[in-house]
């Protein structure tokens, strides 16, 4: 098993943010742009995947999401990510340096974290932890062949039980997401057996209307009744069912442009009372900013643009919704 090269401390973690806070660059804005942003009751808190911003540096990823309107970064801590999981002692500090220095207060962040026995993954989460961050997602499951649903719903029950003591002595919540596929959580209705093992409260689902139409069609509200008591946060995003080379499947849309019923959903979700953060995801074509690319062959200010144009339809969809 990997070891991490570095003992964390309170002490050595104060060092790192205060040299890292000390290294961030001026990006020429306006200060004023970059007031913390404040949230009515009755509005949602929105933050952006930080996937579609990975052709920027940590400031410059910062400044963007910030002058764009958003109140926070869904920050990618994984392979591939912004911050790479055998680099976050060095580099997670730096990161939250920079969304401080902006107005953003760290909360989310994507992980393929799940095995508390795995050195780098307690090193992501304790990290995080002294970060300031109250949410995560997990990694993904698969079912395996060699034993049936139930065995494996059994086993994932028992490993996200003892995630969720880690987590609790950390003060960070854990949140699986459901994923279209042959992925554990596509149906939704196989979750709940799995996160019933728990004590629901510092491990839960991150809930993804956009897989949740793709399996259950018209059946989804359904799903979201029987998902509700375990949603911890919430995935937001838009499709359509298309022909690509000959075969339906779906397509990633703008919000609004798509199949999910915004209204009827955010609706539900005012009617449950789910009130838990919220991250906006950018699936379509972005020249390569929807795919994380760090090399975009659009000018990123129209990847910009239709980052605001989704977080405007997205409030303005809430607010309508009764």
């Amino acid at each position: 098993m990997k070891e991490t090269k570095k003992m964390i401390t309170r002490r050595n973690f104060t060092k790192l943010s205060a040299a890292a806070i000390g290294s961030v660059p001026l990006m020429g804005f306006s200060n004023s742009l970059f007031n913390a942003v404040t949230t009515p009751n009755d509005a949602i808190s929105v933050s952006l995947f930080s996937k579609h911003l990975q052709f920027l540096d940590y400031n410059e990823m910062a400044a963007a999401a910030a002058e764009i309107g958003f109140d926070g970064l869904d920050l990618t801590v994984r392979p591939e990510g912004h911050v790479l999981p055998e680099r976050v002692v060095d580099d997670l500090p730096k990161a939250v340096a920079a969304m401080k220095k902006y107005g953003i207060t760290p909360g989310l962040m994507t992980t393929n974290v799940w095995d508390v026995n795995d050195t780098e993954q307690k090193t992501v989460l304790q990290t995080a932890s002294m970060s300031g961050f109250t949410h995560y997602r997990t990694g993904w499951l698969k079912y395996p062949e060699d034993r049936t649903i139930a065995e494996s719903q059994a086993i994932y029950g028992q490993q996200a039980a003892a995630l969720e003591t880690l987590n609790k002595d950390l003060g960070i919540i854990g949140c699986y997401q459901n994923h279209a596929g042959n992925h554990v959580g596509a149906p939704i209705w196989d979750l709940p057996p799995i996160l019933e093992a728990t004590n629901n409260e510092h491990i839960g689902a991150q809930y993804d209307i956009r897989h949740a139409v793709v399996e259950g069609g018209n059946s989804w509200e359904l799903g979201l009744r029987h998902i509700k008591p375990f949603i911890k946060s919430i995935v937001i995003k838009d499709f359509k069912w298309g022909q690509v080379d000959g075969q339906w499947k779906p397509v990633n849309t703008p919000l609004g442009e798509g199949m999910v019923d915004f209204n009827r959903y955010f609706s539900l979700l005012k009617k449950y009372e789910i009130n838990v953060p919220f991250s906006l995801h950018l699936e379509y074509e972005l020249g390569g900013a929807e795919h994380g690319d760090s090399e975009i062959t659009i000018d990123k200010k129209e990847v910009f643009n239709q980052m605001k144009k989704d977080l405007n339809f997205l409030r303005d969809a809430w607010q309508r919704a009764e």
